[in-house]
């Protein structure tokens, strides 16, 4: 199969009920958030299938198949590791084991990320080793590398101090990096009432997430215009 030299990545769970979204489903119910949840999916492969680089899904369980979810739109790898640190890091060792030159990687749960911010990170890899666009919670929602240095193995993953934890690791690697405006992820109720918002001023077009959120203001779980 060819590849592009450019890889964007999504680390993925499959969308089994129970399995996803843990903490949205405390508030909504894991029937729900598992739908929102498979709809990231969906819309985020619409988005970023077209993009200028060849879309992987890292998968979770390793075994699963995410295709009656995106179609055939990207390549399906398993996650494999102990921990999220180490599957990250192993994804990353792999791709650029098959040959890619530089490598994006997001998690599934930021479907509003740009097209664009992910086009400037592939550019920014030009003049940098790496690029993170930092959350509000000491996370990060992307990174972009273009060679495979070890940015995970024994980073606090799911921590507060995820991004300085991992910056402290930049600096003694001696990388050249850079930072992005930041961003956030979708993990409690109060990020979905954001998101739901960008949807609704048309910052963002993800149409199967507005139709679970519209579903969600009809069952009273959200107000959504």
């Amino acid at each position: 199969m060819t590849r592009s030299a450019d890889v964007l990545v999504v680390m993925a769970r499959a969308p089994e009920l129970g399995a996803v979204k843990t903490r949205l489903a405390e508030r909504v119910g894991a029937a729900a958030a598992c739908d929102l949840y498979r709809a990231f999916l969906t819309d985020l492969a619409g988005r970023l299938a077209d993009g200028p680089w060849a879309l992987a899904w890292a998968v979770t369980p390793p075994d699963a198949d995410l295709t009656p979810i995106v179609g055939q739109r990207g390549r399906q790898i398993g996650q494999q590791g102990v921990d999220l640190a180490e599957r990250m890091w192993r994804c990353v060792a792999r791709l650029f084991d098959d040959g890619a030159a530089r490598v994006v990687m997001i998690g599934a749960d930021v479907p509003h990320l740009p097209s664009t911010a992910i086009s400037a990170v592939f550019a920014a890899l030009d003049a940098h080793d790496a690029v993170l666009m930092p959350t509000r919670d000491g996370g990060y929602c992307l990174v972009g590398l273009r060679a495979a240095h070890d940015l995970f193995t024994g980073i606090p993953m799911g921590s507060a101090s995820v991004f300085d934890c991992t910056r402290a690791r930049l600096a003694a690697l001696g990388l050249r990096w850079c930072a992005l405006d930041p961003s956030f992820d979708v993990d409690e109720f109060d990020d979905v009432v954001e998101l739901a918002a960008l949807i609704a001023q048309g910052d963002v077009a993800l149409p199967h997430t507005a139709a679970v959120l519209r579903a969600w203001h009809a069952a009273g779980f959200l107000l959504f215009p």
